[in-house]
C-alpha cells in the first residue's frame, strides 16, 4: 500500500531517512504514528527505525544525544526538532515480564517488527510512502481488530503491560480484540502483578480517558485483569455497574473526574488510601476526594455559596458534569450565578487578617485565632457579614 501524501510531521523528517539511505543503511517510520496516519488520526511522536547501529547513526548526524543507546536509541537533533532513532533489534528473554535481559542489534527490518506487540503497531513506512505490512495489520486495521504479532502468549509473557495496552487500544480505537489474543490476555493477566503500579496507573488512566472507555471496561472484565490492579480485586459486578450507571458516550473531562467516578461507583470509602495504592500525587488525591465529597453532598441539597467558594467554579463544574453522566440534573446556571455573587473568592481578599486581630483586639496566635478567622470567612461568603473592617472587628468581639 502506498500513501497518497504524508502528514507534515513525516514530510519534515524525510530528509533524515534520505540521509541514512545515502550512508548505505535502511530507515523507516515505525510504530503508532504510522497506524494513526492510516486511521486519519493526528500523530504525536515520529519514531524512526534504522539498520544503522547506534555508533553508525551518530556518525551520520552532527548533533545527537545518547538517550537509550544500550537499547539502540539515539536522539537526533535536526532542524530544531528531536527524533528518536532506534536500531533494528531482537530481544533476549524477559526477566521481569517487562524488560528484556539484553537486546541484539540486527540489520533486518522483519526481525525488528516481529517483536512488536500488535499487528496494527507493526507497520513500517519508507521514504517512498510505501507501507510495509508483514503481519496482515492492514486487514486488522480495516476490520477494527486488535491481534497480537505472532504467538500472543509469548508477547504478553515478554511484557505483561501489553495486556493493559491492548485493553486501552480497544477503548481508544473502538477495536475488537481477536479471540486468541483475548484468551492469551486472560491467561497472562496474573503477570500484571509484576508490573510497576505507576505503569499500570498510566494505562488504566488512559483507558478511562479514551472515547470508548466502556469497550475497554468490557475487556477489563472479560480478561479479569481488574483483579491485578490495586483495590480492584473481585470488582466485576461493580465495573458492570460503572458501565450501566454512567452514560457510555460520556467523555470524562479530566483524570481526576474519571477516578472520582470510579470511586463513587465502586463504593470506595477510604478515597485517599485507595489512591495511595496507585501511587498518585497528594494533589491528585485531594482533588478526587473533593469531587467525591461535593458529589455526595449534592445528592442531599442544591449548590451553595460555600461549596462554590471552597472548591472553586471549575471543580464544581466537573462535578455537575459527572452528575449529568449519572443521569442527574446539573445546576450550571446556578453555579454561574453563585460564583458571580460571591463577595470574595479567597480569604486573601478579606480586609482583616490575623495580624489585625492580634494588634487591635489583643488576641494571641493559636487555634482560637484560626477559628475566629474561619468564622469570619464563612460569614462573609454566606452573606451574613460584609467584608468591612469595622463590621468584622465587631463580629469577632461578639465571638470572644
Amino acid at each position: 500500500m502506498k500513501l497518497q501524501e504524508l502528514p507534515m510531521e513525516f514530510e519534515e523528517a524525510l530528509p533524515l531517512l534520505e540521509k541514512i539511505k545515502r550512508a548505505g543503511f535502511e530507515a523507516y517510520f515505525v510504530g503508532g504514528s504510522v497506524r494513526d496516519v492510516l486511521l486519519g488520526r493526528p500523530i504525536h511522536d515520529v519514531d524512526i527505525a534504522t539498520s544503522s547501529y547506534p555508533e553508525e547513526t551518530k556518525a551520520i548526524f552532527e548533533r545527537t544525544v545518547d538517550v537509550g543507546i544500550e537499547h539502540g536509541t539515539v536522539l537526533v537533533l535536526e532542524n530544531d526538532r528531536e527524533y528518536e532513532m532506534t536500531t533494528f533489534r531482537t530481544e533476549d528473554v524477559y526477566v521481569d515480564y517487562r524488560r528484556p535481559s539484553s537486546v541484539s542489534f540486527v540489520r533486518s527490518l522483519k526481525e525488528d517488527l516481529k517483536r512488536r506487540d500488535f499487528t496494527i503497531n507493526a507497520f513500517a513506512l519508507n521514504d517512498n510512502r510505501q507501507v510495509i505490512d508483514l503481519f496482515d495489520g492492514l486487514n486488522d486495521l480495516k476490520n477494527g481488530l486488535l491481534r497480537a504479532v505472532g504467538v500472543a502468549s509469548e508477547r504478553f509473557n515478554e511484557d505483561a503491560l501489553r495486556i493493559m495496552r491492548g485493553i486501552r487500544f480497544s477503548a481508544s480505537l473502538h477495536f475488537e480484540i481477536e479471540d486468541k489474543t483475548l484468551a492469551a490476555m486472560s491467561e497472562c493477566a496474573p503477570l500484571l502483578d509484576e508490573i510497576s503500579v505507576e505503569r499500570r496507573f498510566i494505562e488504566c488512566d488512559k483507558l478511562l480517558m479514551a472515547p470508548h472507555w466502556s469497550k475497554g471496561l468490557h475487556y477489563l472484565i472479560a480478561t479479569k485483569a481488574y483483579n491485578y490492579l490495586p483495590g480492584f480485586s473481585e470488582t466485576a459486578t461493580k465495573w458492570l455497574a460503572f458501565q450501566e450507571q454512567i452514560d457510555n458516550d460520556y467523555q470524562f473531562l479530566s483524570s481526576e473526574q474519571a477516578w472520582a467516578g470510579v470511586v463513587i461507583v465502586l463504593g470506595i470509602k477510604e478515597v485517599k488510601s485507595f489512591l495511595k495504592q496507585w501511587k498518585t500525587s497528594q494533589q491528585f488525591q485531594k482533588t478526587v476526594l473533593q469531587m467525591v465529597t461535593v458529589f455526595q453532598e449534592r445528592k442531599q441539597s442544591p449548590l451553595t455559596h460555600w461549596q462554590v467558594y471552597q472548591y472553586g467554579k471549575d471543580l464544581i463544574k466537573q462535578v455537575e458534569s459527572l452528575r449529568e453522566a449519572f443521569g442527574l440534573a446539573p445546576e450550571y446556571e446556578r453555579l454561574r450565578q453563585l460564583d458571580q455573587s460571591l463577595p470574595i473568592h479567597s480569604k486573601q481578599e478579606i480586609v482583616v487578617n490575623g495580624g489585625d486581630l492580634i494588634a487591635l483586639l489583643g488576641m494571641t496566635p493559636g487555634p482560637a485565632l484560626g477559628d475566629c478567622l474561619y468564622q469570619v470567612e464563612q460569614a462573609i461568603v454566606k452573606g451574613a457579614l460584609p467584608n468591612d473592617k469595622a463590621a468584622i472587628l465587631a463580629f469577632v468581639e461578639q465571638i470572644l
